[in-house]
């Protein structure tokens, strides 16, 4: 049996949800069964060079490609062309972990995983381009019509699927992403917590936020209800990730606050670094509006960090009961809550204990035996 696998979502060399989905399943899942012949498809005029173990598994062959993307978008969102398959040379079955276009032969059958439809609930957080990018060259509904069957990495993103694209509940299965191992309480010792807050400037105490800064993540909000704590706290903020669309009224609220001075931009985290910051920090928040999974607060619950989320969209599925619901348009119940974990050390240690198991719930193993499933009853 061989399976083609879509992996244009590495070419960037960015780490948000959906590459670290791609770079955390594809191990577990090429080692479940080395009979299993794996073709992945790589695009992209100027890309990443790929450098990871598995490419050098005897079951693993990359095909890579230099066509423009935003041709090879046009031609195949419109002409329906190339076939990815026959670009492989042959596939029983293609696997694409993003809703990318990817036309394929009639004889093959194609499985899509779904993160979310956040651009179709909140199109006022993402940029022209990328509405455009949406509407014009991807068509996600299309894709999901298409497919033979869907993965989605939540109920909260099956539902969606369900109600805002009228696909039939039967062809959507929900496997929950996982958490990397090396998310976990760690004794720092002294010499490495002062090198990484040298690295990235933080103080030493804080309240942490990991993700991409960009309006969808309600970053603003955070910003808000930590001036309303600041005046009973001595701690600082610290809003760690790279940039993304729209962020310039991010920094223009954080730049304008009283409390400017003890807000801190990290910038770009490396992913070995991750674990350490977690573990450094004192309380975890993720105010995000919407999420179609939500990897942070989980990561951050492995590590042994009290955590805040929103109580939208996917997260109160992910976290469950071991952390604290808000609702992400009130700030003065953001604020309360952290207020609440910073004084409480009776809840901050229930939450820890709760999350830490919590996040043992979720691994990349269980995820890649139930996409291999899914993948052979597609056959």
């Amino acid at each position: 049996m061989t399976i083609g696998i879509d992996i244009r979502v590495l070419a960037r060399g960015a780490r948000t949800g959906v590459e670290e989905y791609t770079l955390n399943l594809l191990p577990c899942l090429f080692d479940l069964d080395k009979s299993i012949q794996y073709k992945l498809f790589y695009n992209a005029f100027q890309k990443e060079i790929l450098d990871y173990p598995w490419l050098g598994l005897p079951n693993v062959r990359l095909y890579d490609f230099r066509i423009p993307n935003r041709f090879l978008f046009v031609f195949a969102r419109y002409l329906r062309q190339p076939k990815i398959d026959r670009l492989l040379k042959g596939v029983d079955i293609f696997f694409n972990p993003h809703f990318f276009v990817a036309p394929v032969s009639l004889r093959c059958k194609k499985i899509i995983t779904f993160h979310d439809l956040s651009f179709e609930h909140h199109p006022q957080f993402f940029s022209w381009r990328k509405r455009g990018w949406q509407r014009f060259l991807m068509n996600a509904r299309s894709e999901a019509k298409k497919a033979d069957k869907i993965i989605a990495v939540s109920e909260s993103t099956k539902e969606d699927l369900i109600s805002l694209y009228k696909i039939e509940p039967e062809k959507i299965k929900v496997i929950y992403s996982g958490v990397n191992k090396e998310f976990r309480i760690k004794n720092l010792e002294l010499r490495i917590k002062e090198k990484i807050k040298k690295k990235y400037g933080l103080p030493d105490k804080f309240i942490l936020y990991f993700g991409t800064i960009e309006p969808r993540k309600n970053i603003i909000g955070l910003i808000k209800a930590f001036e309303l704590l600041k005046s009973k706290s001595g701690f600082k903020l610290v809003i760690a990730g790279a940039k993304g669309w729209l962020c310039q009224d991010i920094f223009k609220t954080a730049g304008e606050s009283k409390y400017g001075q003890d807000i801190i931009f990290t910038g770009f985290i490396e992913e070995k670094d991750k674990p350490e910051l977690y573990n450094l920090a004192e309380l975890f928040v993720y105010p995000s509006f919407f999420e179609g999974f939500g990897f942070p607060p989980l990561e951050a619950m492995a590590c042994g960090l009290p955590t805040i989320v929103s109580h939208s969209s996917s997260l109160p599925e992910a976290v469950g009961d071991a952390a604290i619901m808000i609702d992400p348009y009130n700030i003065d119940e953001m604020a309360w809550a952290m207020e609440m974990i910073l004084l409480d050390n009776d809840l901050k240690e229930r939450l820890v204990k709760k999350g830490i198991e919590r996040a043992k719930n979720f691994s990349w193993q269980k995820c890649a035996e139930k996409t291999l499933e899914v993948l052979l009853e597609t056959k």
